[in-house]
């Protein structure tokens, strides 16, 4: 006897597509994720550039003249930085600056003190005169809330300038 097999054909043939048409959805839906945190991840990237150039911009400042330009700034300030293209350099200012009109960029400083062996110490030490914490912090708009990034370092007047 002989089988009987009309119409198997179409199908394997549907669910063949359904098949690739499930994998191909899959596909575009993980892209869109994808793409869609690496321009959420954008901001992020920028802010972490423009507090590493904070950062250099205050070194810059400090290998100029740390007395004239360091020392004098209050620790009990938020400063910002402006660049002077007249002078072609760095200047901190108590105006609020924004980069791109996104990044709020503020700059603080922070005395040091240290130990009987020289040693950087939170509390119970000598003031360092010379040394400050300069910490760079960015607040920026991102998503449904504001987001805040922060870097810092250590500046010495090792120039003795």
């Amino acid at each position: 006897m002989k089988k009987v097999s009309q119409g198997i054909g179409l199908i394997e043939i549907l669910i063949g597509a359904a098949i690739i048409v499930t994998g191909i959805l899959a596909l575009i839906i993980a892209f869109n994720s994808f793409f869609a945190f690496a321009l959420a991840n954008d901001r992020n990237v920028q802010a972490a550039y423009l507090a590493e150039e904070g950062l250099e911009a205050m070194t810059f400042l400090r290998d100029g003249s740390y007395t004239g330009n360091i020392a004098p700034l209050s620790t009990s300030a938020n400063y910002y930085l402006a660049w002077d293209s007249a002078a072609n350099s760095w200047e901190t200012t108590t105006t609020p600056q924004y980069v791109d009109g996104v990044f709020l960029r503020s700059i603080t400083l922070a005395p040091v003190y240290r130990d009987e062996n020289g040693n950087i110490v939170s509390s119970d030490g000598t003031l360092d005169p010379n040394t400050r914490l300069v910490t760079v912090t960015l607040h920026y708009f991102q998503g449904s809330g504001t987001t805040t990034q922060s870097m810092s370092t250590y500046l010495t007047n090792f120039y003795d300038n």
